[in-house]
């Protein structure tokens, strides 16, 4: 039985590659824990998007290997998003009661997300451009198309190899998010899981995460805005 997914690029790896992408991997987890967990690095966020773009000039590949390119459908390409955005919002009602359980303490809200900036539009504003750069494009590129991407090529594209890549960016996500706390980096994790999810149900279309990302995180924004909790 053949587990090899088909490579959008239709590149085949040879173990030169997948050594460097091996190499790349553990750089990023580096650069994740470094910064989340020991507070030595700076922001991982545009570390990982540096080194993805320096990634791609060295192996003369383009943004469009990552799936940062024009999908086939904008359609279903914000179907996925929608539906991902919908998982993501409803996934709360599971993660936090069973995260309060295990750790019996609920994850943090980041300040950008504090109930004192509650009608204030200017902050809403604020946030929303910060959701929209950072969170939902730099942290696609950083988790989705670096991390995952390069963690499936190194374990050669198969089906259990992406399944492990998957897995493994989306527990860096989750301690991308470790000031959340516990429950927030078990949280997070999942939120990884569904935007991975989202990523190859489009056809590994970068666009389907970054929008979901971004309409998820608008709705809390609009929500602190407006005073929801």
């Amino acid at each position: 039985m053949n587990l090899t997914l088909p490579r959008p690029d239709e590149v085949s790896l040879t173990p030169r590659d997948r050594v460097f992408a091996a190499i790349e991997v553990l750089i990023g987890v580096a650069v994740v824990m470094g910064h989340n967990v020991y507070h030595k690095l700076p922001n991982e966020v545009p570390i990982l998007v540096l080194l993805l773009w320096a990634s791609l000039l060295i192996r003369r590949r383009p943004w469009s290997s990552v799936g940062l390119c024009r999908p086939r459908s904008w359609w279903v390409v914000l179907g996925v998003a929608v539906l991902a955005a919908v998982l993501l919002g409803l996934k709360d009602a599971v993660t936090e009661p069973l995260a309060h359980w295990i750790w019996h303490q609920q994850e943090k809200t980041p300040s950008l997300f504090a109930d004192q900036y509650r009608h204030n539009a200017l902050h809403a504003a604020a946030s929303l451009g910060v959701v929209w750069t950072f969170a939902a494009f730099g942290e696609e590129l950083a988790y989705r198309a670096l991390l995952l991407r390069r963690a499936a090529d190194a374990l050669n594209g198969s089906g259990i190899g992406y399944a492990a890549a998957v897995v493994l960016s989306s527990v860096l996500f989750g301690f991308g998010h470790f000031f959340k706390g516990p429950a927030g980096v078990f949280d997070s994790t999942v939120s990884g899981l569904i935007l991975a999810a989202a990523y190859w149900v489009a056809r590994r279309n970068l666009w389907a995460p970054i929008l979901a990302h971004g309409l998820v995180d608008t709705f809390v924004v609009i929500a602190t805005y407006v005073g929801w909790g």
